[in-house]
């Protein structure tokens, strides 16, 4: 079998490892990525401690060789202005983005795969006599791009606008901090991904966005400003930029996962919102289960691809609507911050739409019973 594979990100590195290591170890792989091999964009990747069974239930020997690397706490907290409140028991794991790919692009090489890097595929016809290519080249995906109408993609852009920062102040835990100022409001998701490094992202709404003129702000300036409305929270530590610009997050689905031979994985796919964590996640759950499905129908690509999509859909349905939904909490973020903060912090909680009551106070019973007592002394 012949596999094509645009991008060399987790998804793209991952499933080339895996086709050889579980399928056959003279399946050739040809792996292209258009950037340097050390090269990535963002920061940091997380990823909740239940997120993480996934690769120790089906690949513990790699969930093994990735995990010393990782950083982990155990609580949550949420700032908000005058009050800082802890959520106790979410648990969380991190690793930058760069050593993921660097341990991924490991794991590729020691069953003889290694990427192409520096090359941009902009003819598919370089695919030719492949018996399977796949999209693994995010959200600007090539394949998906070329075959919009045959895939039924449907993009839709989020209006508030976010900044991928990252900083040399190590925190302590995954933290949300809501800030307001006279041009409007802000909120920060940061965290650590390296003992020394973290990420900190900057997001604000579309109101805020205009009235402050960041969209004629310049970079240092920009930097500069959120240095300043940021101090307490960066303690002296400057914001580092890499490839930091203002985003709009897209929400995108597909009628179809493939066509012909072609099939799309990870961000080329489906996007999930960064304020619950399970991009990275679900790209490498879209390629173990289509290694599953190649292995399940042998000799039958067009099997395969219809059982990879009919396996996975559902999941994936399940986790972007709960992403959607705490995007949609977001929208609104700058009127929640009316609310008492530990109403604020209820409404964080259960913004996915995912957490009832029960599971909160089985989950996070600290805050939980904090949260009961103030309803019941008012």
């Amino acid at each position: 079998m012949r596999v094509g594979i645009i991008g060399a990100g987790p998804a793209g590195l991952y499933l080339g490892y895996l086709l050889r290591k579980w399928i056959d170890p003279n399946i050739e792989v040809k792996i292209v990525e258009q950037n340097p091999q050390d090269a990535t964009w963002g920061f940091g990747v997380v990823f909740s401690d239940q997120a993480l069974k996934f690769l120790e239930k089906d690949d513990k020997e790699t969930h093994d060789f990735i995990e010393p690397h990782m950083e982990r706490w155990r609580d949550l907290t949420v700032n908000l202005p005058g009050a800082t409140i802890p959520i106790d028991g979410v648990g969380f794991t991190a690793v930058g983005r760069l050593e993921l790919l660097l341990l991924l692009q490991e794991r590729a090489r020691s069953v003889g795969v290694e990427a192409e890097y520096n090359r941009q595929v902009t003819d598919l016809s370089e695919f030719e006599g492949y018996d399977l290519v796949v999209a693994a080249d995010g959200v600007n995906s090539l394949i998906r791009n070329t075959y919009v109408e045959e895939f039924g993609t449907k993009i839709e852009f989020h209006p508030n606008k976010f900044m991928w920062y990252g900083t040399t102040k190590p925190f302590d835990t995954l933290t949300q901090t809501f800030r307001k100022n006279d041009v409007g409001a802000f909120n920060v998701h940061h965290y650590r991904y390296a003992p020394n490094n973290s990420t900190f992202l900057v997001e604000t709404d579309d109101a805020t966005y205009k009235k402050g003129d960041f969209e004629s702000m310049g970079d240092e300036e920009t930097v500069k400003y959120f240095e300043e409305l940021f101090a307490p929270e960066l303690d002296g530590h400057p914001i580092i930029t890499n490839n930091s610009y203002w985003r709009e997050f897209p929400k995108m689905t597909q009628e179809r996962w493939s066509y012909k031979n072609m099939v799309l994985v990870g961000d080329a796919l489906h996007t999930a919102h960064f304020s619950i964590g399970s991009g990275t996640r679900l790209a490498m759950e879209d390629v173990i289960q289509l290694t599953k499905s190649l292995k399940n129908n042998p000799g039958d690509i067009r099997a395969a691809l219809e059982e990879y999509e009919e396996q996975r859909r559902p999941i994936v349905a399940t986790l972007v609507d709960a992403a959607n939904t705490s995007l949609d909490w977001y929208t609104d973020f700058a009127q929640h911050m009316e609310m008492d903060p530990y109403d604020f912090v209820y409404s964080y909680i259960k913004r996915s739409g995912r957490i009832s009551d029960a599971r909160a106070r089985m989950v996070a019973p600290s805050f939980m019973q904090e949260y009961d007592a103030r309803r019941e002394s008012q």
